[in-house]
């Protein structure tokens, strides 16, 4: 049975533009060749951390949201342990709640894109 998912990683912020895009695209192979479904993603581009990780206080943001097998989850977050580009993530498995929360968030993004 597959569920629906969404995680949010933080690249570390010595990379270029470019890089960042280079390793978002490896993470998002890997979830495409483990079956998953994407559903929809975003690039929050550099932010300013909370705290600092790793003696930098900005990263480059990105979510995905999916669906897929839980196995998948496990391999994925292995990847992003591996790879040193990879400052911090997180994942969640998303009910029916956060699922319409976030569809509603969508919307009204693209509403605001419209009238701008």
């Amino acid at each position: 049975m597959t569920n629906r998912y969404e995680t949010v990683f933080i690249l570390t912020p010595v990379l270029s533009e470019e890089q960042a895009k280079e390793t978002v695209a490896k993470f998002k192979g890997l979830l495409k060749d483990g079956g998953a479904k994407m559903h929809y993603e975003e690039d929050w581009g550099l932010r300013k951390l909370a705290y600092p990780i790793q003696k930098k206080s900005t990263g480059f943001y990105h979510l995905v949201e999916f669906e897929a097998e839980g196995s998948i989850i496990a391999d994925m977050e292995l990847a992003f342990r591996r790879d040193e580009r990879v400052i911090r993530f997180l994942t969640v498995k998303m009910d029916k709640h956060a699922i319409e929360y976030a569809e509603k968030r969508r919307k009204n993004k693209s509403k605001e894109k419209a009238n701008a």
